[in-house]
């Protein structure tokens, strides 16, 4: 075994150790619901599990965690609404600021396009999060229910583009120089350029208000805008979209741990189990079919985004 390997999971041991000063530390908190009789140890370990499984799956099904995190712990695991956004983002966070300096310096993402791009999702994901955390966690999880079903739509119904069509920039991209270069399958080197700049950043206004409201990071929508409709090669926007998220995310993050809605219990094993099953989920996605794992994470989806919404529809229904 690698050595970096042996200090992953050193560091994963120690805070495995440090979990019941955690927990006596997240006891403090003031938002806090109700909770059972169950022993403290019991949740942590469980979500360890659940993230671990998500992590397995979210690598071959290309999705990032946070999608598959919010709903599924927000709907089955006894934590506060505004807990598992925060803990989701985080989620998201790590993985992005994980690749975002190797798919710079590889000249995957482009700095040019993201920077604009960020300007806007960064500023209205400070908007949603706290408009978030104003809302009553029923209305928060009938909205989330409503867009993680949403979320399952555009997973069946988006096509992908590996090298769209730009006849020619529009102005603002060109003003604002981005463009690049991509290598194609077959080696070719070609040049690629942007357009429908002004209706993109509109779209991504709304993107950066729902990744800061549900905790969701924005992957599922950041790749289909920059693809289809900006017209960025697919490498290129997948890699952009994953430092996108790095800024967006730590941006709504300090809103909610401002708030006091980061529990370091919650936290530290969903980003471990995440890491340790996306070291699988790689493995995994030489010899799985992705098409079957795709299925499976929409079914998940399906079934979490319904559970979501059902929950908000009869809290609602009961004020």
């Amino acid at each position: 075994m690698k050595a970096g390997k042996w200090k992953f999971i050193l560091s994963a041991a120690l805070l495995t150790l440090i979990i019941p000063a955690l927990a006596q530390a997240s006891a403090l908190c003031p938002i806090t619901e109700p909770m059972d009789s169950t022993a403290w140890w019991v949740w942590p370990l469980l979500l360890l599990l659940a993230t671990f499984l998500m992590g397995v799956i979210a690598v071959p099904g290309g999705i990032g965690g946070g999608v598959l995190y919010v709903p599924i712990i927000g709907c089955f695991f006894p934590f506060h609404i505004d807990f598992v956004r925060s803990a989701g983002l985080l989620v998201a966070l790590s993985g992005a600021l994980a690749a975002g300096p190797g798919l710079l310096q590889a000249n995957l993402a482009s700095l040019r396009l993201a920077m604009p791009v960020a300007l806007v999702t960064s500023a209205c994901a400070i908007i949603g999060a706290m408009f978030g955390l104003a809302l009553p966690a029923s209305v928060i999880k009938l909205l989330l229910g409503i867009t993680i079903l949403g979320i399952v739509g555009i997973m069946l119904t988006a096509k992908k583009s590996t090298f769209p069509e730009v006849p020619k920039p529009d102005a603002l991209s060109a003003a604002l120089r981005i463009y690049g270069i991509c290598q194609l399958p077959d080696k070719n080197v070609v040049n690629w350029q942007i357009h429908r700049t002004i209706p993109s950043l509109l779209t991504f206004i709304v993107i950066g208000i729902m990744a800061g409201m549900f905790g969701l990071g924005a992957g599922w929508a950041n790749v289909p805008v920059l693809n289809l409709m900006m017209g960025a090669p697919l490498k290129v926007s997948v890699a952009t979209s994953k430092f996108l998220l790095s800024i967006t995310d730590t941006s709504a993050a300090w809103v909610y741990l401002n708030n006091g809605a980061v529990i370091p219990m919650l936290v530290a094993p969903s980003l471990i189990g995440i890491m340790l099953g996306s070291f699988v989920g790689v493995r995994i996605l030489k010899i799985a079919n992705p098409s079957l794992i795709r299925m499976t994470v929409i079914v998940v989806l399906t079934f979490a985004g319904g559970k979501a919404l059902f929950d908000g529809l009869a809290a609602i229904s009961l004020l």
